[in-house]
Parts: structure tokens; C-alpha cells; sequence
């Protein structure tokens, strides 16, 4: 699915359910006191990741996380892992061709109640409507979320920590989104563009800006 909205030179793996995988003894480190299913949904991710290194070229290397629990990439390498039920992927590609990357997925069903409100403005929800009226049947709140988490993981690399509402996305219905922050924010970049798809239940999306855009 990845492949369909990430531009070529960018390396993604999936995986429809966890997998018995091993991990990088410094890997295993950061996964001691978890639990079996927390367990196996890290150990498949970190897979994917693995697998997507070595089609990028890299050599087997341990993905080690930062204090907020991002994965930390072998120098020169930018990428993202996403996982939902039934679905784990990674991404990367080489950082001289691209600035950063992000990735999400979930489930194709409508947020949990009180998500929405949390994650969106006004602005923000009034736009969903309007989508919800020309096309029926999408969830578009989950869809906004997606979005919204791919862009954060993406940015979160350059600029640190953000809040989800204050990333003001505009979704196009026919498989583009674009984001900007607020220009109080002070930040680089302040716009990036992605791509999102739905299929086999699931609902993806990913942006992957070019170095020197």
C-alpha cells in the first residue's frame, strides 16, 4: 500500500500481522518489561524497519529509540514506522534525498468519541462536514487523524514536540493532503504535502518531502 502513495527512491515494508522476529540485543532493551502483544507489535515493526534498511542498501544496524520513543535512525537514513491492528510497516530512504518522512495507518472505522475534539479546531471540523457532504461514507474524522500523525512524525525530527490541533491539515478527497503550522509556531518547514489511501480496510497516509524543497 505504501508504495502507491511514497515517491520512488523511498524503501517501505509491510507486514499484515506480527511475526516471530528477533531482535537486536540492544533493541531487546527497550522492549524488557513489555508485555507479549506490546512485545510482537515492536519486534514486527522493528522487522519491517530492518528489512527496509537493507533494500535501501544500509547495513543491519540496531533502531533505538529517542526519549520520546521515536525511532532513531543509522546516520544518513530518515524513516518512520507506523502500526495498527492488523498492519505494521516502515519507510525510509537517504536523508541527501530526503528531509524527512512520516507514516500512519489505522483501522477505516470512525474516532472514538472525544478524539476528534481533542486533535482538531473548529476550522478544522467545519472542513470534515463539508467533506462528509460531498462524500459519504469515508471517515473522515479518522482520516484527519491519520493525516495529522504522519505529519507530526515527520516533523517531530526537525522541530520536537507538537500538538495535534495545531497542525492545520486540508485534505483533498482524491488522495492528497497538505499541512501548515501556525506562524507563531517560528518553525521549518511550515508546509509539507502528502498522500493518503484507502484499502483493505485500512486508511494510510505518508508524506515524504524532498531535501532542498
Amino acid at each position: 500500500m505504501l508504495e502507491r502513495i511514497l515517491p520512488d527512491a523511498v524503501r517501505s515494508v509491510e507486514a499484515g500481522e506480527d511475526r516471530d522476529a528477533g531482535l537486536h540485543p540492544d533493541e531487546e532493551c527497550l522492549i524488557a518489561r513489555a508485555g507479549e502483544r506490546r512485545r510482537r507489535e515492536f519486534a514486527t515493526g522493528r522487522a519491517c524497519a530492518h528489512r527496509a534498511l537493507a533494500a535501501l542498501g544500509r547495513p543491519a544496524a540496531a533502531i533505538l529509540a529517542g526519549p520520546a520513543g521515536e525511532p532513531l535512525w543509522p546516520a544518513g537514513v530518515v524513516g518512520s514506522i507506523a502500526h495498527c491492528e492488523g498492519f505494521r510497516a516502515c519507510a525510509v530512504a537517504a536523508a541527501d534525498e530526503f528531509l524527512t518522512i512520516g507514516i500512519d495507518a489505522e483501522p477505516d472505522r470512525p474516532l472514538p468519541q472525544g478524539v476528534l475534539g481533542r486533535i482538531s479546531t473548529a476550522a478544522q471540523r467545519e472542513l470534515l462536514d463539508e467533506l462528509s457532504g460531498a462524500a459519504p461514507g469515508r471517515h473522515w474524522d479518522r482520516l484527519l487523524f491519520v493525516a495529522k500523525e504522519a505529519l507530526f512524525k515527520a516533523w517531530f525530527p526537525l522541530v520536537g514536540r507538537l500538538d495535534l490541533a495545531e497542525i492545520g491539515v486540508a485534505i483533498d478527497p482524491f488522495g492528497g493532503f497538505s499541512a501548515r503550522l501556525p506562524a507563531a509556531a517560528g518553525r521549518e518547514p511550515d508546509r509539507l504535502d502528502g498522500r493518503w489511501l484507502a484499502e483493505r480496510g485500512l486508511l494510510v497516509a505518508a508524506a515524504a518531502p524532498r531535501a532542498g524543497a
